[in-house]
């Protein structure tokens, strides 16, 4: 039988994320000082957050100054009510339209894309229930991913958007290049939405806000802002450096570990399954207990952590559970392993493991699982 001790005590892992909430704020901040003050802020915090954790984040977010939250599913978004946000929230990727009635009963807008979805949604609302499906209309202007591309489809969802119990919040696009050397296709996107808006406005719908701005589009051509604008990767620190607003953005996420052993390994001996790393010269190996279960997948092979100082990188092919790294000397185990983060003047960001794998940094934190636990600051 277990002790009493015991029954209270809770397994923790070396291995966790510690996400700094006061950041997230401090970046939200800087960003609204960098934009037009006329703009509304809508933060998103799909996918947990981007990995750090989406009530948090939200929360956060709020603090800093955002208006409004968006997120990718209607799952999402009532994990988020059901934590106690009131904001508005935005669904970016378009629901089974038998959930209409479930995003209006919780006051959560929804994307529309096509006429067809807007009926089907219209058609399994109870008429007598007061709740209206909120929307913003999704216009594709050269992303080729969601949208409404021609004027008759705009034609054709004209009437039901006019419905009693519809309320149009808003019209949006998403850039493409935003972040690109070449401005061109910017440019001929942002015509394109200009054109479509007179749809919009020759028709007699006014939406209440019009926007097309992502994080690089706003920080990079602020006069893109329009009615709001959608940050997402910049407010938890992740910015190109050539846009980077005045003050910096400050990273979010912080991932550590420890060792679990050190062993010293003779020269030409095998380290990893298939036998992935050979010894050059003898030395010390050191045992990381987070693999790709975790989300440190093995294109992060070669990729350095820091310890004491040192950065060791990763040798021999990751494994479910665990890496191995070559240390500069025998350290014992329980010693603090940065994966994410700074340490003795250093730091590994989620940009420089971006560009290992050819990927962007939110790739690395949305990668991170569940089992991973997230401590907040």
């Amino acid at each position: 039988m277990r002790t009493p001790a015991l029954q209270r005590a809770e397994p923790r892992r070396d291995t966790r994320a510690e996400v700094d909430r006061e950041a997230i704020r401090s970046n939200v901040r800087t960003i609204r000082a960098a934009i037009p003050a006329s703009a509304a802020f809508m933060a998103v915090v799909k996918a947990d957050g981007y990995g750090h954790g989406a009530i948090a984040a939200a929360e956060a977010g709020l603090a800093g100054g955002a208006d409004s939250l968006a997120v990718a599913f209607l799952s999402e978004a009532l994990q988020l009510r059901r934590g106690g946000i009131r904001a508005p929230i935005l669904v970016l990727t378009p629901i089974p339209p038998g959930e209409a009635p479930i995003a209006a009963e919780w006051d959560v807008m929804l994307t529309v894309a096509s006429a067809a979805w807007m009926a089907e949604a219209r058609s399994f609302k109870n008429p007598y229930s007061p709740a209206k499906i909120k929307v913003h209309v999704k216009l594709d202007t050269g992303l080729g991913r969601l949208g409404l591309r021609e004027r008759g489809e705009w034609e054709a969802l004209v009437p039901l958007l006019a419905a009693r119990d519809v309320s149009v919040e808003g019209a949006y696009t998403h850039l493409a290049t935003a972040g690109g050397k070449d401005t061109a296709y910017v440019e001929t996107q942002i015509r394109r939405f200009r054109e479509m808006t007179g749809w919009i406005e020759a028709s007699g719908i006014r939406p209440r806000r019009y926007h097309c701005a992502g994080s690089a589009a706003a920080l990079r051509f602020p006069e893109l802002a329009m009615d709001m604008v959608r940050f997402g990767a910049a407010m938890y620190g992740f910015c190109d450096p050539r846009w980077m607003p005045p003050g910096g953005l400050r990273p979010a996420l912080r991932l550590t570990s420890r060792l679990v052993q050190a062993k010293y390994v003779a020269k030409g001996e095998r380290i990893g399954y298939d036998n992935g790393y050979a010894m050059d010269e003898s030395g010390w190996i050191g045992t990381v207990p987070i693999g790709y279960a975790d989300g440190w997948g093995q294109g992060l092979q070669g990729a350095d952590v820091l310890i004491e100082g040192n950065r060791c990188p990763i040798v021999g092919r990751i494994g479910m559970d665990q890496l191995m790294v070559r240390l500069p000397r025998d350290c014992p185990a329980g010693t603090t392993v940065t994966l994410i983060g700074e340490e003795a003047g250093d730091c590994i960001t989620c940009a420089e493991l971006a560009d290992r794998i050819g990927s962007v940094p939110q790739e690395i934190s949305t990668a991170l699982a569940t089992r991973v636990e997230r401590m907040y600051k």
